[in-house]
């Protein structure tokens, strides 16, 4: 393909650009050797993983602390409510009853923020896995294909000219 084509290519997905990155070293050096093909592929993946990822990790803590600050608000709630309690010589429920609720707000709220984050996180690393074994699987084949094939022969008879 055409340079145009390859930078359509990476400008239109990850994948793309993993495999815009072999088809430009293909370009640059028509008779590329395998693992240097292979390298050129592999960086490219790399540099996908990275940008793929970038923000899982924070993802990944929303939804690991957002219960502990549940918890942690459920047990202030709790020694607010017995703190009061100790304070006053009748008990009165009601004193009680609001730190219990601050308590239990707390925790709902941890859990209403991290069960999602813990679904969409499964999620897209589940998605970016299936996008790499796409981008491996192409690039597989076209390795498999450069194996087969004299592209600078190909590029010659392209051109008109002698190889």
């Amino acid at each position: 393909p055409s340079a145009d084509v390859i930078d359509k290519l990476a400008g239109n997905s990850v994948l793309g650009g993993v495999l815009a990155a072999g088809l430009r070293a293909v370009l640059a050096e028509p008779r590329i050797a395998e693992p240097v093909l292979r390298q050129s592929f592999e960086n490219a993946g790399r540099t996908a993983v990275h940008k793929l990822e970038r923000y899982l990790n924070t993802l990944g803590t929303i939804a690991a602390v957002a219960p502990l600050l549940g918890l942690f608000g459920t047990v202030t709630g709790l020694i607010k409510s017995f703190y009061q309690l100790a304070q006053t010589q009748t008990p009165d429920m009601k004193v009680v009853m609001f730190g219990v609720t601050e308590a239990l707000v707390t925790t709902a709220l941890g859990l209403i923020v991290a069960i999602p984050a813990v679904i969409a996180n499964n999620a897209f690393r589940r998605r970016i896995r299936g996008i790499l074994t796409q981008a491996e699987e192409l690039a597989r084949i076209l390795l498999s294909h450069a194996r087969r094939t004299d592209f600078q022969g190909a590029s010659a008879a392209q051109t008109g000219e002698d190889a």
